[in-house]
């Protein structure tokens, strides 16, 4: 259907384009004349629309419906039908629902770090009891000296959680430079990105679908499923708990790594440590 509004729009056109009368344009578009001599009685209600518009773009999620409900609360009383009318008039529209805000910490290419806490590494790994329920792990390393910082073991790991837990190992380890992870929902959360803006520590998201720019710690996880997971099976967590406990402790104290030149992570960092305070 072509409103009024477009059918004096498209006589104006005509006589405009052509050098044609308004009677001429008017009959060869079959328009009546009344209908293009109509002069609306309407106010421009500019107050109104300026208060509409104001609410529109404080409450971006908000309809028509809702804004009407706001201006009323304001004082400013309108039939719902004009104020439909004036919405689309003035192209107002909801804002689309976007995705849940993430951390977006940083994706620069990552440097080889050259000292203990310059750089930590974070990865989830999951595994089942014997029923069949499942089970993650939160594994934490630094990757100079290859230590096994945390393993945590739970049927549910939020990311208040890991915030928790980071805090933990910061009290007794001291605090990294950075943390390397993927882009799992709890290392994306809210409570990620606050306690990162809080602690200073510079966040770095691997890019999506390739595991080995973490290559660290997914090599770590290789080791411990390997050697702990997939050589034992759990009835509870804390079988889970005590069993990834000790092998945690053997990880770090007892097996040579082959990175380190056949070190434990330990004797690694105590080395490093007495090099740096002999120079």
């Amino acid at each position: 259907m072509v409103t009024p509004d477009a059918k004096r729009k498209a006589v104006a056109h005509a006589c405009e384009a052509h050098g044609v009368s308004q009677r001429r344009a008017c009959h060869a578009l079959n328009i009546d004349r009344s209908t293009v001599r109509y002069a609306s009685s309407r106010p421009d209600d500019a107050p109104l629309r300026e208060a509409m518009k104001a609410v529109a773009s404080e409450r971006r999620r908000f309809g028509y419906r809702r804004v009407h409900v706001m201006l009323d609360r304001m004082g400013i009383v309108m039939n719902q039908k004009k104020l439909r009318r004036l919405y689309r008039e003035e192209k107002l529209q909801v804002r689309r629902r976007g995705g849940r805000k993430r951390a977006l910490g940083t994706r620069r290419p990552m440097l080889v770090p050259d000292r203990a806490n310059a750089r930590w590494s974070l990865d989830f790994v999951s595994d089942a009891f014997t029923d069949g329920r499942r089970f993650r792990v939160l594994a934490v390393i630094d990757d100079y000296t290859r230590e096994c910082l945390a393993l945590i073991a739970d049927t549910s790991l939020s990311g208040a959680r890991v915030v928790r837990e980071l805090d933990a190992v910061i009290a007794w380890r001291g605090r990294p430079a950075t943390i390397v992870s993927d882009n799992g929902t709890e290392l994306t959360s809210m409570a990620i990105l606050r306690w990162c803006q809080q602690t200073g520590v510079d966040w770095h998201y691997i890019a999506p679908g390739k595991p080995m720019q973490n290559a660290f710690v997914e090599s770590f996880n290789g080791s411990f499923r390997d050697e702990c997971l997939n050589d034992t099976l759990f009835s509870t967590l804390v079988e889970a708990r005590s069993a990834i406990r000790s092998w945690k402790e053997d990880y770090n104290r007892q097996r040579p790594h082959s990175a380190l030149g056949n070190c434990t992570p330990a004797e690694f960092a105590l080395k490093s440590t007495l090099e740096k305070q002999a120079a």
